[in-house]
């Protein structure tokens, strides 16, 4: 019984701090993400909804303030994923995706986007949903409705007929169609101002083949260099930026030349073309963590026996261009494709970003400040500093010591909310 009622106060105090207009949390280790360092003993200060300030134990002066010790935790901004799929589920791949309607997928976006925002994740991108689901899930946690992270939705994948957005599993009496399909610079310019009508805030289609798709080739250029440079004019005056998905390096190559914002995968980006996203600022979104589950256990998930060889052809040589990208100073995005693995493992990626190249800190960098600037929100997320959205997470350890620990948060603040505080168990 006094267990019961302890819970329940303790329960009933989170609650209070959470809706409480001005929160503080006190006596934890703040990260500097931005120089990559620490700083012990601090306060962070919340006032609707945003950091108000950030300094040393006791210095704030948050009188009345709700409170919430952090107990020598280790506080980060937010995490944020540049390339997740929240309707999608790790355990239906290949045919099993046949017998999924669009409202099941949505329903799965629910549950998703719970266990993104649990592992620490408070915006991402979604890169692709069926019948525009994303964005009818982004209104709904952004009502209150269900918890969830900040989501960027990319409404449907554009993509030509036949190619890695396309419906590709039945024959053709089905008559099978994409709802992002498009061929020729003035059908994908419609696509464009369709997304955008829909409530698209982001622009992605297929360059090239790909691992997931039967029958596409994953160096096979898909859209000319046109039909590109359409997509990508018609995105950015309607005001959104563009993703590419691009395996091969003739279709990476074109889509740079046309101007992409970001490119998604560049499993087998070139030297030259690494030298061409810099000189443009493109950021390269590498999923070098999602190999793994895809040839562990991709196989019992129902991926194509297709689909299984062709990762056995591009998941090492991504990790190597990772590595090549990293040395050469691209602008690396955080981007794991969740939704091909189970979703709430997006930060297993950070150890593999560090066994390729990458320090703990540029890591950790590359899913705060770095995707902050991707997705055009450098003033509202990606770093503890006064003005900027109460997007807070903490750690127990030192996660530029041990990148891993952002692996288990312990605590969790969206927008000033308190969605998760394992610290006061």
């Amino acid at each position: 019984m006094l267990r019961a009622l302890l819970t329940a106060a303790s329960l009933l105090a989170l609650s209070a701090a959470a809706s409480a207009e001005t929160t503080l949390l006190s006596g934890g280790h703040v990260i500097d993400v931005e120089r990559g360092t620490v700083m012990k003993d601090h306060d962070i200060l919340v006032e609707d909804g945003r950091i108000k300030a950030v300094g040393r134990a006791g210095t704030l002066g948050a009188s009345g303030a709700a409170r919430i010790e952090m107990k020598g935790a280790y506080l980060l901004p937010g995490l944020s994923d540049s390339h997740v799929h929240l309707t999608g589920r790790s355990d239906l791949h290949g045919y099993r995706r046949l017998a999924v309607s669009t409202s099941r997928s949505a329903i799965s976006g629910v549950a998703n986007a719970e266990k993104t925002l649990r592992a620490g994740f408070t915006t991402v991108r979604n890169l692709g949903a069926p019948a525009f689901t994303d964005v009818d899930l982004k209104d709904a946690i952004d009502s209150g409705e269900v918890p969830g992270p900040r989501i960027i939705p990319a409404g449907q994948s554009i993509g030509i007929t036949g190619g890695h957005c396309d419906s590709n599993l039945l024959p053709y009496e089905d008559h099978a169609i994409g709802g992002g399909v498009a061929d020729g610079p003035w059908a994908v310019r419609q696509k464009v101002r369709e997304n955008k009508k829909y409530g698209a805030e982001v622009i992605k289609f297929c360059g090239t083949g790909g691992v997931l798709s039967k029958g596409t080739t994953i160096g096979a250029q898909q859209f000319t260099l046109e039909e590109m440079k359409a997509i990508v004019d018609e995105a950015h005056e309607l005001g959104m930026k563009v993703a590419v998905h691009a395996h091969g390096a003739k279709g990476i190559a074109t889509a740079i030349e046309a101007g992409v914002d970001s490119v998604e995968h560049s499993s087998l980006i070139t030297d030259e073309s690494i030298k061409a996203a810099i000189k443009k600022g493109i950021f390269l979104s590498m999923d070098i963590y999602v190999s793994d589950f895809i040839l562990g256990e991709g196989e019992a998930a129902g991926i194509l026996p297709e689909s299984l060889e062709k990762e056995k052809i591009v998941g090492q040589a991504q990790r190597e261009r990772f590595q090549a990208a990293v040395k050469a100073g691209a602008k690396i995005a955080f981007g794991t494709d969740a939704g091909v693995y189970t979703h709430g493992y997006n930060a297993r990626q950070f150890a593999f970003m560090v066994k390729w190249g990458m320090s703990p800190a540029e890591a950790i960098r590359a899913a705060t400040i770095g995707n902050a600037e991707l997705f055009g929100l450098a003033g509202e997320i990606g770093s503890l500093t006064a003005g900027k959205r109460a997007d807070i997470i903490a750690v127990t350890g030192d996660p530029l010591a041990d990148v891993r620990e952002l692996e288990d948060v312990d605590f969790v603040m969206k927008d000033g909310a308190v969605f998760f505080d394992g610290l006061g168990e």
